[in-house]
Order: structure tokens, then C-alpha cells, then sequence
């Protein structure tokens, strides 16, 4: 069993998602055993508390700088053991010290065709909002590996959504969310789990 940990910053559809794929099909021997996050009354850490998953908040201003916040986030996941993480709306950049203790482990779902839109200060609506304003017909999703440039990181999937002539931000991030977010996520998720349950079996 492959222990993943789902960090998240707000309402949590995407790790929902997660947790509806594990209870149907499941994520190819992977398992949620925690959701962090970085704020605390999200809706995420009850979509976590109903599926039965452990939580734990981490909040960068009480941790007083973004090391000690990094120590705390890195201290939580590996007195866990866990092996793979996925960022699923989660809206702190992470430092180097858990970027360099999970190489090619680290997951993040971005709400644009990569490499457009993307990078520091592309987040949530102001994706869709650039998108829209740039007046591209295609949009889409991505799910990359996470290093220490934002958005930076090796693309594992992306799909396309077609943008209608009267979409508004919000209209576009819910059928970007529908058609690709929650598609690709756990389907990353699953193919990464495969493949460290793979790994183990070559080193027994």
C-alpha cells in the first residue's frame, strides 16, 4: 500500500475526487492517510473527516517563517510514511527541504494547458480570468510534478476544454474542474501509485 498525503487550502473538490476514485475503482494499491492543511474550518478537512482521513492543519503564520513551516509540513509526512504527495488546491509554495525529500513524489494539479497561464501568481479564478482575456479557444488542465519553480515541473497529463462564447471565469473554472481536474488528478495519482508499488517489488 502506497500512503498519500492530499494537501489543500480550501474546499476541497479536487481532493473529493481523489477520495471518490479510491472508494470505486481505487488508486492502484495507493491509499489517502492524511490531508493537510494549510488553513483551518476548510471544507476540504470535513470532505476528509466524512471518508474517515486523518487531518492535520499547518498554518504558515503560526509556524512564524516559511522554514519552520516547511520543517512542520515535512515533519507530519514523514513520521507518517508517506510516499506520495499530491497538492490539490493547495495555495503555499513549497520549499526546497520537501521538494529535495520527495523527488518526482510530489503532484500538483494546475488549471490551465501548461505552459500558459502558469507560474507565481497564477492561482484559482485569475487562470481563467487571464485565459479568457488572452481570448484562446482551448484551455484545459494539467498535472506536472512539483520542483522548485512554479508550475516548473515534468507534465504527466493534460486535457483540453473548449471555451464557449459566453464563459465567464466562473463558468470556465467549474467545466475545467468537471472535464479535466477531476479526471487527470486521480488518474496521476493512480499511475504514480502503480509505479512505486512496482519499484518495491524490483528491490524485494
Amino acid at each position: 500500500m502506497v500512503k498519500i498525503a492530499v494537501l489543500v487550502s480550501g474546499g476541497g473538490t479536487n481532493l473529493q475526487a481523489l477520495i471518490d476514485r479510491e472508494q470505486t475503482e481505487g488508486l492502484g494499491g495507493g491509499k489517502i492517510s492524511l490531508v493537510l492543511s494549510s488553513r483551518a474550518g476548510v471544507y476540504a478537512l470535513e470532505r476528509a473527516k466524512k471518508a474517515g482521513i486523518e487531518t492535520v492543519v499547518v498554518n504558515k503564520k503560526e509556524c512564524g517563517s516559511a522554514q519552520a513551516f516547511d520543517k512542520q509540513i515535512l515533519h507530519e509526512l514523514q513520521s507518517r510514511g508517506i510516499q506520495l504527495v499530491v497538492l490539490a488546491g493547495f495555495l503555499s509554495i513549497l520549499g526546497k527541504e520537501v521538494i529535495e525529500a520527495y523527488p518526482n513524489r510530489i503532484i500538483n494539479v494546475h488549471p490551465s494547458l501548461i505552459p500558459s497561464f502558469c507560474g507565481n501568481g497564477f492561482y484559482g479564478l485569475k487562470v481563467h480570468e487571464a485565459a479568457l482575456e488572452y481570448g484562446v479557444k482551448v484551455t484545459g488542465a494539467t498535472v506536472h510534478f512539483v520542483n522548485e519553480v512554479t508550475d516548473g515541473g515534468s507534465i504527466i497529463l493534460q486535457k483540453a476544454v473548449y471555451i464557449e462564447p459566453d464563459d465567464t471565469p466562473e463558468t470556465l473554472q467549474r467545466r475545467v474542474m468537471e472535464q479535466a481536474e477531476w479526471e487527470l488528478l486521480p488518474k496521476a495519482a493512480t499511475m504514480l501509485c502503480e509505479q512505486i508499488e512496482k519499484e518495491k517489488e524490483n528491490q524485494e
